[in-house]
């Protein structure tokens, strides 16, 4: 189910015909087998799971999987003009219409709502949806018999009294009851959907924008107590970001288009990992010192791996492009952009063809600069609005909007930029949007609290590199930029790892607690290779931004300073003493003279702390110091020269030192991360 609907979502956005070819062939497969039963039940598992669902018997979630496999098919037909699909799913809804009506009939209603206890995935959702396209009130009917009445109920009289439910559960309900008033128009349900987000949002969600803990709701306003591994499973997210964009599309308030930036960014982006389709996680965690990779489950694989946030992760990957643009018919159509990503839009109905182009943001750059540009026109000269987001993380002074070489008016932020105009082929809008660092307190009203909070640039969610501490005192700071700041472009050039060859292994050269030791060679996107990356600090510093590559360094007095320990160096104590971390940068002990490799190899460093004494390390025993004795001696030169390479880990572009209490933190953004522990929230006193 997961797969029709991702693959006909990905069509609807490329057009790719081997793409069309694979999903077709799985609906005309899926149908042999609908026909071979002979019934309309079509799913991988008997029908007599439904006998035991029915009973009140021990069951997993038979209609959680058949809301899957109708979903895809209806998306088939929807998003790719499948009519087989649609035939299908309305064969396979008669068979169930006919399961609940004998339920109702053999017993009660009220033997039916018992059963609803168990997850049904968004069955109201996929048949308020059908009954659109069909209008049959067998449809409208089985839909409404969907709805859970004793949750839709809480929400219907405004309790907030989710606590304790199960969240993937329930989300997807509210999902269907957002359907319902849009396919009747009853507007109880609108106010279900709104009342719903105003409680998640304001009681029960992370700064990521997710919200579950081992997947259900905690008290209201009790976050600071549930920050663990097994936060925001990765479906309630998926299901979240439904919910704002039919909000969204009622009330046009901005506070959703916030909403669903950040979902994204902090929820969906990061819940693959890195540039690897298929490897995903269930789990994002909130707590100190948490990794995705020691979540539940952990990562899975690309192919052994598919529980239920694999499917919504697929799809989520599918979809990148939903929800950057929605267009409001009338006499002057209007588009509103919403989500700043680069992308490209045919709008028919305003007879433009739009191109979206986003630079990267950074942290040395705190402008989000956006250029679109109007690359062909269709049609007669259409005049239509424009309206482009000005978010609410954003401010005035400094934010900028230039039409064809003309300067806007901007509103504040938290408004649409509005502009109505016969649009011409070269027409050019570039938008400068203020990015600035913010903290935000944790969802917890207890005073004891209060200093729990999460650090953002913008819509980004930064995590510290750390594996529990949180510790920050902003004692006499004025603002945030006092406390936290840039990590300079220049810095990556500056980044090194230090490796030998053993045996048939690569070492490298790590800070292991604050001892410096030969390890493993690393994979990137791990603890070991944060461990492993080193930045070279000039002792005279103030030139070593002019250096574009490590070798610049090769014949200066340098510092060794670890990647995700900013501020502290690599120091040495004397002869044949083990190496350690200081956090002191300026005594003598901390400063190496970088030299050619003694070996006399090309790719080769070696570091001196005094005339004749080097850097050495000799199989089973650490990193030491020591003075070479005589002017030949290949074995000595062999153990104190290593290979130069570049750091394994490196800044992204949005990176920041925070000052803590006991050490500083490297900020990085959360959807960067893959196996490194981080920690998001922090306690902040001043």
């Amino acid at each position: 189910g997961h797969y029709m609907s991702a693959s006909a979502q990905m069509w609807a956005s490329t057009h790719n015909d081997t793409l069309k070819e694979k999903m077709s062939a799985v609906v005309s497969a899926l149908s042999a087998c609908q026909d071979k039963m002979g019934t309309g039940y079509l799913s991988a598992f008997p029908s007599e799971q439904f006998d035991r669902f029915e009973a009140i018997k021990p069951v997993w979630a038979p209609y959680y999987t058949i809301h899957k496999i109708m979903a895809g098919l209806l998306d088939q037909h929807t998003f790719a003009g499948n009519a087989q699909a649609l035939k299908m799913l309305t064969w396979m809804v008669d068979y169930f219409y006919d399961r609940v009506q004998n339920v109702i009939m053999k017993y009660t209603i009220e033997r039916h709502w018992l059963s609803l206890n168990e997850e049904t995935g968004g069955m109201n959702d996929v048949l308020y949806k059908l009954y659109a396209i069909t209008g049959d009130p067998k449809h409208l009917l089985l839909a409404h018999l969907f709805d859970k009445p004793c949750f839709l109920g809480l929400l219907a009289v405004k309790a907030d009294d989710i606590s304790g439910f199960h969240a993937n559960t329930h989300i997807p309900i509210v999902i269907g009851s957002q359907m319902r008033y849009e396919v009747t128009g009853d507007s109880l349900y609108q106010e279900i959907g709104t009342f719903f987000m105003d409680i998640v949002n304001s009681s029960h969600s992370y700064a990521t924008g997710g919200t579950s803990v081992s997947e259900f709701w905690s008290d209201p306003k009790r976050l600071a107590s549930t920050l663990q591994n097994e936060n925001e499973e990765s479906c309630t997210t998926y299901n979240m970001l439904k919910v704002s964009r039919h909000l969204f599309r009622w009330t046009k308030e901005m506070a959703y288009a916030d909403y669903y930036e950040r979902a994204l960014i902090n929820g969906v982006l990061g819940i693959q990992r890195g540039r690897e389709p298929g490897v995903m996680i269930y789990m994002l965690p909130q707590g100190r010192g948490g990794s995705k990779a020691r979540s539940f489950h952990g990562w899975g694989t690309k192919f052994d791996s598919f529980w239920c946030c694999y499917g919504t992760g697929i799809e989520s990957f599918s979809k990148l492009g939903d929800s950057i643009y929605f267009e409001e018919e009338g006499q002057v159509p209007g588009l509103y952009l919403i989500q700043y990503i680069s992308s490209s839009l045919n709008w028919k109905s305003g007879q433009v063809l739009l191109n979206q182009k986003v630079e990267p943001a950074s942290s040395w750059n705190s402008l989000l600069q956006v250029t679109l540009t109007i690359s062909s026109q269709v049609g007669a000269g259409l005049t239509s609005t424009l309206h482009l987001r000005i978010p609410l993380w954003t401010y005035s002074n400094g934010a900028k909007a230039i039409l064809n070489g003309q300067e806007l008016s901007l509103p504040t932020p938290g408004n649409f930029l509005s502009i109505t105009r016969k649009w011409s082929a070269g027409d050019k809008i570039t938008l400068e949007l203020p990015i600035s660092l913010r903290i935000e307190g944790i969802k917890d009203d207890r005073p004891e609290y209060a200093s729990i909070q999460a650090i953002l640039y913008g819509p980004y969610l930064l995590a510290g590199l750390t594996n529990g501490d949180w510790d920050i005192k902003t004692e006499s700071a004025a603002s945030l930029s006092d406390y936290i700041t840039p990590i300079p472009a220049a810095y990556n050039s500056h980044l090194i790892s230090l490796s030998q060859e053993s045996r048939d292994s690569t070492l490298v050269l790590t800070n292991s607690n604050h001892s410096i030791t030969m390890e493993k060679f690393p994979e990137s996107g791990t603890d070991s290779s944060l461990n492993a990356t080193f930045r070279l600090v000039l002792k005279d510093s103030t030139t070593s931004s002019s250096f574009s590559k490590p070798k610049d360094f090769i014949g200066k007095s340098v510092m060794l300073e670890p990647f995700n320990f900013p501020g502290m160096v690599v120091a040495h104590q004397g002869e044949d003493e083990s190496l350690g971390i200081s956090d002191s940068s300026d005594g003598k002990d901390s400063v190496f003279h970088l030299v050619p490799g003694l070996d006399g190899k090309a790719e080769t460093v070696s570091l001196e702390s005094q005339e004749g004494c080097f850097v050495i390390y000799k199989s089973s025993s650490s990193l030491q110091i020591s003075c070479k004795s005589g002017s030949s001696d290949a074995e000595f030169d062999r153990s104190a020269s290593f290979v130069m390479r570049d750091g394994i880990s490196e800044y992204h572009p949005m990176s920041f030192v925070g000052k803590g209490s006991s050490r500083n933190f490297l900020l990085t953004p959360l959807l960067s991360l893959r196996d490194e522990s981080y920690t998001l929230y922090f306690n902040i006193q001043s």
